[in-house]
Parts: structure tokens; C-alpha cells; sequence
């Protein structure tokens, strides 16, 4: 069975769809270009840990203030780094999330 859909003219009116879909691809991009190349820095321990991720999320910077190092508490500067790290790469996301959110107006759109 084919479906027909009624000719009402409306051609105008899918070409105009498409052109605001080609430009949200394209301001999509551009974004997603500058995001990647942003920098996001979290602290952790009251700030004797600083970490630097940037939109990849790939760690670029970690600073550790000697304070931090007790060699008889290595795990309390593992975790320390742990959250400073996951926070920086959750500011990177959520920012992402957002400004994505701006163009697309909410939608969902896989790969972005």
C-alpha cells in the first residue's frame, strides 16, 4: 500500500526545514570545534589539587600542592586526584550539554 502525501504547495515550506537543519548542523560543528578546545579546571581537598581537562576530556594539567603528599596516606592523594579529575570532566560535559542545548533546542542528537 502507498501512502500519498497531498501536494499543498508546501514544498517551500520543507526546503526552509531543511536550510535551518543544514544550519544547525553547521553551528553544531563549530561549537563542537570550540568546545574541544576549551579548558575546565575542578579542585579538590580545598585546593591542594587542580586538575585541567580539556572538551576531549583529556587530563592537560594536574597540579598537587606539596601539602597534599603524605607518604603514609597515598590514598588519600589518589582520591583526592580522582576528584578533581571527575569533576573537571563533568564540568566539560555539562558545559557541552548545554551550549548544544542552545542550538538544538533540546533535542537529542546522537553524537552530540
Amino acid at each position: 500500500m502507498k501512502v500519498r502525501i497531498p501536494n499543498s504547495g508546501g514544498g517551500g515550506n520543507m526546503n526552509q526545514m531543511l536550510r535551518q537543519a543544514q544550519k544547525m548542523q553547521e553551528d553544531m560543528a563549530v561549537l563542537q570545534a570550540d568546545l574541544e578546545t576549551r579548558e575546565y579546571t575542578a579542585t579538590s581537598g580545598g585546593g591542594l589539587i587542580e586538575a585541567t581537562v580539556d572538551g576531549k576530556h583529556l587530563i592537560k594539567k594536574l597540579k598537587i600542592n606539596p601539602d597534599a603528599i603524605d607518604p603514609e596516606d597515598a590514598e588519600m592523594l589518589e582520591d583526592l586526584i580522582t576528584v578533581a579529575v571527575n569533576e573537571a570532566i563533568e564540568n566539560a560535559a555539562k558545559t557541552a550539554e548545554e551550549e548544544m542545548g542552545a542550538i538544538t533546542g533540546g533535542l537529542n542528537i546522537p553524537g552530540f
